[in-house]
């Protein structure tokens, strides 16, 4: 038994180091020489995020019965933007060096007398306002008539079809629509992996409420729900903070705004807004378009704009958050005084890729791969599970970096007596238990 166990916070280097040595994610195109702030899932990194994906829409809209799934188009109407406020407003400013060509965020500088890049001083440009949106058009024609945009944030389809949702749904306030999807933005100066991306997929609820003076306790009582959400699923507290801004701060309309934020290795980064956005993006819809988009209140017989609260999360940042605060580099000494480490994933056990990874014990003993392989595959139905050859040594190593919490080892006892080693990878510890019992031994701990 391993003994005197320690564990170090890891760099991004290692981060990225993992993730494409293992499958979790691949830069874009990279036979091309790759593209900036686009970036692949890989085989593990695709159900990763899949699993993430699920435990947001499970706890937000399946365990809920206020909440209702919506998925609305990529590509919508251009006045869409105009009524949000991003074709006249959803700007960065940038600026270039004159010298190495390189491009920069004006507010990420706080020097602007030198470049960070070169060196050069003095050689930025003027500050100028770029557009965020990414621009398509629609039809044989490339001119301004056809142009559309790709949507920045997935929020807009939810107003817009706000009295479609709610009459078809026979929905009442307080009620939530719920939605996951891709959308676009060009960035500037797009980095850190896969925080900030030109195309990555957000997971919004926009809470609709009455205004009878609950307002903020239903503002409130989301900040609590996400604060449980990210404990539950085993995010660090000391790396986690809900920020509260600060009446300058916050957007205009905005009544109250809270910023999650993780601590990311180069410091504190957002993931997620909590915001009481008042009724400004229903009457902004409203007044461009002229239709109607109150809700009527049969009861009442009585026509208002409910408030909206607002939460909005970054999926791509959500799964770089857990593969970041699930990995630890453990340096162990045994109990012969022996240095041994290993690297490891402790996620969740519901969001790990593999649940379950089934070994042979000897690769070139056919009864034994025959075994492993039929339990692997009775166990599939009910776990993410994978099975495995190779020496067993490697095999816990390479299933510790990936996260698997159990590996099960099909060896010589199992043909003598029906048992197989079970090893928790967090612990080390192993214990044998009988193969025909194993699905309700792992789901017991599985469910812990």
């Amino acid at each position: 038994m391993e003994a005197a166990t320690s564990a170090q916070r890891v760099t991004m280097e290692e981060i990225t180091a993992l993730a494409k040595r293992r499958g979790f994610i691949f830069q874009s195109s990279e036979i091309y020489g790759g593209i900036n702030g686009f970036w692949d899932y890989g085989p593990l990194g695709a159900v990763l995020k899949r699993n993430v994906k699920d435990a947001w829409w499970r706890d937000t809209v399946e365990l809920r019965d206020d909440v209702v799934a919506f998925d609305s188009s990529i590509v919508m109407h251009p006045l869409v933007w105009k009524a949000s406020g991003h074709v006249d407003a959803f700007h960065d400013v940038m600026i270039d060096c004159k010298v190495c060509k390189h491009r920069f965020r004006a507010d990420h500088l706080s020097d602007r007398s030198q470049c960070p890049d070169c060196g050069s001083k003095n050689s930025f440009t003027d500050p100028r306002n770029f557009n965020l949106m990414m621009r398509t058009w629609i039809g044989p024609m490339e001119d301004t008539s056809a142009m559309a945009y790709l949507r920045p944030e997935t929020a807009q389809g939810i107003f817009v079809n706000f009295k479609n949702i709610y009459q078809t749904a026979r929905k009442r306030p307080p009620f939530g629509v719920a939605q996951i999807g891709k959308s676009f933005r060009n960035e500037i100066t797009p980095g850190n992996f896969t925080f900030r991306l030109r195309e990555f997929e957000q997971a919004e609820l926009e809470y609709f409420v009455p205004d009878d003076g609950k307002d903020m306790d239903a503002f409130r009582e989301w900040v609590e729900r996400r604060k449980a959400w990210y404990a539950q699923y085993g995010i660090a507290s000391e790396r986690l903070r809900f920020y509260e801004l600060t009446e300058a701060e916050r957007p205009h309309y905005a009544r109250a705004g809270i910023d999650v934020e993780y601590l990311f290795p180069w410091g504190w980064g957002e993931l997620e807004s909590i915001a009481h956005r008042g009724t400004y993006d229903l009457d902004a819809h409203v007044k461009l378009s002229g239709k109607d988009l109150q809700f009527f209140d049969e009861a009442t017989k009585s026509h208002y704009t409910p408030l909206l609260i607002e939460s909005s999360a970054g999926m791509d940042r959500t799964v770089l958050t857990f593969l970041i605060d699930a990995y630890e580099r453990e340096r162990s000494v045994d109990p012969n005084g022996k240095e041994t480490e290993r690297t490891v994933l402790r996620f969740h056990p519901l969001l790990a890729p593999v649940q379950v990874a089934v070994f042979s014990l000897a690769r070139n003993k056919p009864e034994l791969v025959v075994r492993a392989r039929a339990i692997e595959a009775a166990l599939r139905p009910v776990f993410r599970t994978q099975y495995d050859e190779g020496n067993i040594g490697q095999l816990y190593r390479r299933q510790d970096e990936i996260g698997t919490p159990f590996c099960v080892t099909v060896d010589y006892e199992t043909l003598d007596d029906g048992s197989v080693t079970v090893r928790d990878r967090d612990t080390m510890r192993q214990e044998r238990t009988a193969a025909d019992t194993l699905g309700a031994y792992l789901r017991e701990r599985l469910e812990r």
